[in-house]
């Protein structure tokens, strides 16, 4: 390294904050100097595409054709930047994070690629490849959910824990979960994104939610309408609607800014507050930690992990 001071372009990159629990994991590995053969430890080296395979318990299942063509033709053109993570497993390597990566590699006829080793535990491994998929926001509800509960029940992680490893609340973690429990065919709606997650969130517990969900997709109806059509399928829920209706004029705007709070803060996994008049309002989202609150800047920006 040398003496000279960073540029100011520099320093906003290296700001601390979303991307630290992953750097944590994984080691500064872009700063170290390549290895040779014999380091399995650190470092960055070229690997054929074929001495690699994919981890089985990837919370990411549904990669989208187009995306990957695209990537292909980016990597095609400049080559793969961003080096791929693998631990040593069997005869080979088995994909810790960037298996998307992996398989656009192959798409765009690549026959080695960068990578990173490490020598990691399979909760660690499953830990680095939910965080990189959650900065990169590459997992769809259902996804995130499923590698939550292994982390829980298989690694015996709590939701207090994750929530400080993905810099999420623990409302986010335990929401998402909820959803592990309505029918497969619901799950399948959201993992193709014909059913978005607050439409989801609204039909748990409900009667018949696999009847309900394809009348939400149907007739496109907002959050506001699937929790009022799922009010008006349990039983005496028609008239408890009507009463509902018949009240107070203000009740049916309220529960609409609820059911936006409720909708923004599962995207954000932070707390939503949002306070509104005749002229407009305010809107408050709540962080426990700096990460958090870096995430939602980031987000803002626009800026890419």
């Amino acid at each position: 390294m040398t003496d000279t001071p960073p540029s100011p372009a520099a320093s906003r990159k290296q700001r601390p904050g979303l991307g630290r629990g992953l750097s944590a994991l994984l080691g500064e590995s872009a700063a170290e100097e390549p290895i040779g053969d014999g380091d399995l430890s650190a470092g960055i080296r070229t690997l054929p595409v074929t001495a690699l395979a994919p981890h089985p318990e990837q919370p990411r299942r549904h990669f989208d054709d187009d995306a990957l063509d695209e990537l292909a033709g980016s990597i095609k053109a400049r080559g793969l930047i961003q080096p791929i993570v693998v631990r040593p497993h069997g005869k080979g390597y088995q994909i810790v994070a960037g298996e998307r990566r992996w398989r656009a590699a192959q798409r765009a006829r690549l026959h080695e690629v960068p990578v990173v080793i490490r020598d990691l535990t399979e909760a660690e491994t499953l830990e680095i490849a939910l965080l990189e998929n959650i900065q990169r926001q590459d997992l769809n509800a259902i996804e995130e959910a499923d590698a939550y509960r292994k982390l829980i029940d298989e690694f015996h992680h709590t939701q207090e824990a994750l929530s400080r490893i993905v810099h999420k609340s623990r409302s986010h973690i335990a929401n998402l979960m909820r959803l592990l429990d309505l029918p497969a065919g619901v799950q399948r709606m959201v993992v193709d994104g014909s059913l978005k997650m607050g439409h989801a969130r609204a039909l748990i517990g409900a009667q018949d939610p696999e009847v309900l969900a394809r009348k939400v997709v149907d007739q496109d109806l907002s959050v506001r309408q699937t929790e009022e059509l799922v009010r008006r399928a349990k039983p005496g829920g028609a008239a408890g609607a009507s009463s509902a209706r018949r009240g107070d004029s203000g009740s049916g705007s309220d529960a609409d800014i609820a059911a936006l709070e409720n909708q923004l803060g599962d995207v954000l996994g932070l707390r939503v507050k949002i306070t509104h008049g005749p002229k407009g309002g305010t809107l408050a989202l709540s962080y426990s930690s700096l990460d958090q609150l870096d995430m939602v800047c980031q987000r803002l920006s626009g800026e890419r992990i």
